[in-house]
């Protein structure tokens, strides 16, 4: 059951991140700011994490797929896995200046580093580490989702 909610918790959260992102008036673009090829929607979400609209699908699309997740414990537990890897992969992108904007599609620099990289241990913790019920360890035996 705990990593149900992990994963309907988190989409909802990814989902609400998402729909803030298309508020203009929640996103400024700094001055300073790294320049990127695709600008629609650019800007920094509350002026501190930078996104674009492509940034802001990607929430969505991780937020559904968590909600969706909630229904299983197999699809539960393979989100927060799946979350796990995606995450620590945009994090040591975006630690890199030549992968930093995903080939300039996708801002992932500044403070999306460190939340991506909590993020992914979050994730790793309920998709790998968390030691699992009676009835968990159970779900995982069995064929059927």
């Amino acid at each position: 059951m705990r990593i149900r909610y992990f994963a309907l918790i988190v989409g909802i959260l990814f989902l609400l991140v998402g729909i803030l992102g298309f508020i203009p008036g929640l996103r400024i673009l700094p001055q300073d700011a790294p320049l990127i090829s695709v600008a629609t929607g650019y800007g920094y979400l509350f002026s501190l994490f930078p996104i674009n609209y492509l940034h802001n699908f990607v929430h969505l699309v991780v937020g559904l797929l968590g909600i969706a997740a909630f229904w299983s414990f197999k699809f539960s537990r393979l989100y927060a896995q799946g979350l796990a890897i995606f995450y620590a992969l945009l994090a040591v992108m975006g630690a890199i200046p030549a992968t930093n904007t995903t080939f300039g599609f996708i801002p992932i620099f500044g403070n999306n580093i460190w939340l991506h990289g909590l993020t992914a241990l979050i994730a790793a913790y309920f998709g790998y580490w968390m030691q699992l019920t009676p009835e968990e360890a159970k779900n995982i035996d069995t064929r059927t989702v």
